[in-house]
């Protein structure tokens, strides 16, 4: 039995002096400079005791070490369980208590909290700059280390939801699950050895531990490894790369720079987004300042990469492109689970090599969400449109019936984000005495322009059906969001839970 990620991603790069990693300053890491860190790792956690299929807990900063201690973890044949740098002690005590990790690897500032709730399980040190208990027992460790057996389902990583509504689920990832969406993504997306991608994204999430770094070590690129997003240094950067992955705030924020010029940006192939909505206008300005258009696909922590806008073809703004090769996707009832006509809303579901395995000791939740034929349940509402572009409408749970109707959120957002004076929007539900939920919107104003509540109400009047026009609308300076800039609407349903006692209109 081979070890499959290593074989197809690693292997063949032991010796490769071709540079891997890219740094600000302009040094660089080769491949095989970072596999032999990986493998002097690998040794340090067998001698910790972790053993095949044992879980390793990372909450560490970016670092390429950092990446160098993913791949040992593929090599020992260690499960890996990267963990969000925001997360408390706290939340940690949750995440190491669910997974029982036999190693947990922590910047050194938080050694002492941790090892106070680690349990069992060893606990060392990384810190930012490459120092730490980890990198200080590698360097007395040989580089060659003899990779251990995988089988093609063996867990490679478990990657835990947000947890937005209950606790926290580890959705359980295999060797095979993280290779096969790499080597179609690599393929669907034309990478090759002469690309060089800009790395600005956390490692600590499937966008840029797997989508990023994976497709790279399958094509054989190189990437300029950032520690967070700058958008000053990207721009400084951009000449050196041939794409880019990131998320929304990204484009918004280079498209504020009066410096992100189209000449700096026609070196690039390719500019990719992902991980919350892209919206329409920041396609268009994008464009308009670029003459490229973004790249918009869509995936999740249990799926990896699911669908995604061609590379040759049209990118249409406000949809995720196609379900990629490999990949079945229907849109059904949320209540039966029938498939709908084309163009109906309902639940995404998909199927595919990407999907994970199940939930980490969690199988009546594996079983509510993954049908014994392999679909699984994404809690995705969307729809079909007439040329088979998949539109997000929005998330299950965040639907909003009021007196009866469904109401979508989407389609209010788009409404409202269309008015003169607006950026952005989100829509939610809150407690109605007489609806049950009643429609409230929060809206950000383009900085300088002067709306309020009354103007933007009167502007919907004549754009939606009265059941879906907000009762409420708050405006805001800023929408709340995730480390990935997903807009956290559970935040603005508990914050203003109580806005609409008393209403009966």
């Amino acid at each position: 039995m081979s070890n499959q990620l290593y074989d197809a991603l690693l292997a063949h790069r032991l010796t490769d002096d071709s540079p891997f990693m890219h740094f600000a300053d302009g040094s660089h890491w080769s491949y095989a400079q970072t596999l032999a860190l990986s493998g002097q790792m690998a040794h340090v956690l067998i001698s910790h005791n972790v053993q095949p299929g044992d879980r390793v807990a990372v909450q560490v900063d970016k670092s390429p070490e950092a990446l160098a201690l993913y791949f040992a973890c593929i090599r020992s044949g260690a499960v890996m369980l990267p963990l969000n740098t925001a997360y408390t002690a706290a939340e940690l005590s949750y995440f190491i208590g669910d997974a029982e990790p036999a190693a947990v690897i922590v910047s050194s500032k938080r050694e002492s909290e941790i090892t106070a709730i680690a349990g069992h399980a060893a606990v060392l040190t990384l810190d930012a700059d490459g120092s730490g208990s980890l990198s200080k027992q590698s360097e007395d460790q040989n580089a060659d280390f003899t990779t251990v057996p995988r089988d093609p389902d063996d867990l490679a990583a478990i990657l835990y939801t947000s947890g937005t509504t209950g606790r926290s689920k580890g959705a359980m990832l295999s060797h095979h699950n993280l290779l096969s969406n790499a080597q179609v993504l690599a393929d669907y997306w034309q990478f090759s050895s002469e690309d060089v991608l800009i790395h600005a994204l956390p490692i600590f999430h499937t966008h840029g531990l797997f989508v990023a770094t994976n497709i790279t070590l399958v094509a054989g690129g190189s990437v300029i490894f950032l520690p967070k997003f700058d958008a000053e240094e990207v721009i400084t950067l951009l000449p050196k790369a041939t794409a880019m992955m990131g998320v929304p705030t990204f484009y918004t924020r280079l498209l504020g720079n009066k410096t992100f010029t189209r000449e700096l940006a026609s070196g690039l192939r390719l500019f990719i987004s992902g991980s919350a909505p892209l919206l329409a206008e920041t396609h268009i300005e994008f464009e308009q300042r670029t003459g490229q258009r973004i790249l918009e696909r869509y995936g999740m922590t249990e799926t990896n990469m699911n669908t995604s806008n061609p590379f040759d073809g049209e990118r249409r703004a406000g949809t995720v492109g196609f379900p990629l090769p490999g990949v079945d996707l229907k849109i059904c009832d949320p209540n039966t689970g029938a498939e709908l006509a084309q163009g109906e809303i309902g639940i995404i579901e998909v199927r595919g090599p990407n999907v994970f395995q199940g939930y980490w000791r969690m199988a009546d939740k594996t079983a509510e969400e993954l049908r014994a034929d392999g679909f699984f349940i994404t809690g995705d509402l969307g729809q079909l449109d007439e040329d088979g572009y998949v539109h997000i409408v929005g998330r299950g749970k965040d639907l909003i019936i009021s007196g009866g109707f469904n109401v979508y959120p989407k389609e209010v957002e788009t409404a409202i984000d269309n008015i003169d004076g607006v950026l952005e929007s989100a829509v939610i539900g809150l407690p109605h005495a007489d609806f049950g939920e009643g429609v409230v919107a929060v809206v950000v104003p383009v900085v300088g322009a002067v709306i309020d509540e009354a103007s933007i109400i009167n502007a919907l009047r004549d754009q939606l059906a009265k059941f879906k026009q907000p009762k409420r609308v708050l405006i805001v300076d800023e929408l709340p969001r995730n480390t990935m800039g997903k807009v956290q609407k559970n935040i603005l349903r508990d914050n203003n839970t109580d806005l609409l006692n008393g209403e009966s209109k």
